[in-house]
């Protein structure tokens, strides 16, 4: 007897998910992966942004990425895809709906981040601050973590008025995505803060650094340091090299020099994992750029970006990427 098996239509189901990070800003690149799970080869792909099909039919791969390299504002949107083969066709599910959210390149205000890193250890103190070429008034410093969500810098975890903050203690509750935000909903670049109780964390740039300019990793541990600075560094969890000092330097930072970064110590132990980001030097403005603005706050992208976040089943990635996702469901449910 011979039994025949193949995947219905509907059956197999098409899982979506992006790298490095859902929020970034224009002129990062973002690569969307699909994969149908528990099957073999031979699928074609198609994308989807806000229910509208990107890519025709003649420009299909195999390869199941989509990349967006410069991301722009328009690229806004929530993307689906689903996959397809045999002849006749079977096709998968739809996957996961997968939020992306693009941002100005130069935001009026910035967040400023004293010591200027991302990693910190428990104990130690912070200060934040809204800063830019305009005036600062009406800007306040949010932030969102696990447990509290999205709040205000408040006697609850800091204390400050106005576009100040100061965290005289901090604890590993502190971790988090923190932005400086206006009354109008205006938005800095978001900067994910990690707070280690451990005695070694990673002293890497706060914002994206830009194309061509040195960039510097430094492994920082806590006192007594040891006698023996030598430490490990690694990029998207491979070695990269050995520094006596403790110390690694990067003169001219270029788009491959993009992703997860951690230094490690002999006797003290590792660091936790920052993302690095490099931007282009120009970011061009136009008329689209404008257009695009006003479309990625348009209520109906904000519905659907809620829609599309509740439907989001979460895959295993760095804490970091998480926390991201999460503050845009949560931004999101917020302002609606």
């Amino acid at each position: 007897m011979i039994y025949f098996c193949c995947v219905l239509s509907g059956e197999a189901q098409a899982v979506l998910s992006v790298s490095p990070q859902s929020w970034l800003t224009e002129g990062d690149s973002v690569t969307l992966s699909c994969e149908v799970r528990h099957s073999s080869t031979g699928w074609r792909f198609s994308w989807y942004r806000d229910g509208q099909e990107l890519v025709s039919d003649s420009r299909r791969e195999a390869g199941g990425s989509y990349t967006l390299s410069p991301a722009a504002l328009n690229h806004t949107g929530v993307y689906v895809c689903r996959a397809t083969r045999g002849e006749p066709t079977f096709d998968t599910q739809s996957s996961n709906p997968q939020p992306l959210r693009i941002t100005a390149s130069s935001p009026p205000v910035s967040l400023m981040v004293r010591p200027s890193r991302t990693q910190h250890f428990t104990e130690a103190s912070l200060s934040l601050s809204c800063e830019g070429q305009s005036d600062s008034t009406g800007w306040r410093v949010r932030r969102y973590t696990h447990s509290e969500k999205v709040s205000d810098c408040t006697s609850v975890w800091g204390s400050g008025t106005g576009s100040t903050c100061s965290i005289s203690s901090l604890s590993t509750s502190h971790t988090g995505v923190y932005w400086c935000q206006s009354e109008s909903g205006g938005r800095s670049y978001p900067v994910n803060i990690t707070v280690h109780n451990g005695d070694v964390i990673l002293d890497s740039p706060v914002h994206p650094v830009s194309e061509g300019a040195p960039l510097t990793l430094r492994c920082l541990y806590r006192l007594p340091k040891p006698s023996n600075l030598s430490a490990d560094f690694y990029k998207d969890a491979s070695f990269l090299q050995t520094q006596p000092a403790g110390e690694m330097i990067i003169p001219a930072a270029s788009k491959i020099h993009e992703g997860f970064y951690h230094c490690k110590h002999p006797e003290k132990g590792e660091s936790p994992t920052s993302w690095i980001s490099v931007r282009g030097t120009e970011a061009p403005f136009s008329a689209l750029s404008l257009l695009s603005c006003l479309v990625a706050a348009s209520p109906y992208l904000l519905a659907s970006i809620i829609l599309g976040v509740k439907c989001y089943r979460a895959r295993a990635e760095p804490d970091e990427v998480n926390r991201t996702k999460e503050l845009i469901e949560e931004e999101h449910r917020t302002e609606s």
